[in-house]
């Protein structure tokens, strides 16, 4: 929003009468909002997914997938992202990581991707997922299958 109406942003802070000249934004804090806009696009595009239709449990290892490629580029990226913009995007990495680890405790996730007609067990393999974790995705969708049915 504040990138987006930059200019109105900074005739009200410049504004000597208004006491906000201390939250006058320069030029290089500038090229950080602007590099901030570009590197939350990835979650606002997730929130906007989730947001609309019938998400469904097969869909979150995936989108996670593509959040965590984003965020791994980015917090690489040396040439065009600030240390700062970089620092970040490794915090959300490891925040990432954690919500990661949580569908590994959970069998559902395993067993939607396994089912799901798109992905099956071709997904993880072609994601070079380890293969144990992939071997164990399969087990525990024979064991839930055999258990209940």
């Amino acid at each position: 929003f504040a990138l987006e109406y930059r200019v109105v942003v900074e005739a009200i802070t410049g504004e000597k009468s208004a006491g906000l000249r201390d939250y006058e934004l320069g030029e290089a804090e500038w090229g950080i909002v602007e590099e901030l806009v570009s590197v939350l696009k990835v979650f606002k595009h997730a929130t906007l997914f989730f947001s609309r239709g019938t998400p469904n449990l097969a869909s979150v290892i995936p989108a996670m997938d593509k959040i965590d490629e984003i965020l791994t580029t980015n917090s690489l990226d040396e040439k065009t992202l600030q240390p700062c913009i970089r620092a970040a995007c490794s915090l959300a990495k490891k925040t990432l990581n954690r919500y990661y680890d949580k569908t590994d405790h959970s069998e559902n996730y395993r067993i939607a991707m396994v089912l799901h007609p798109r992905f099956k067990l071709d997904y993880f393999q072609s994601a070079d997922w380890d293969s144990d974790w992939v071997q164990t995705a399969r087990s525990i969708t024979e064991e839930v299958f055999n258990k209940s049915y």
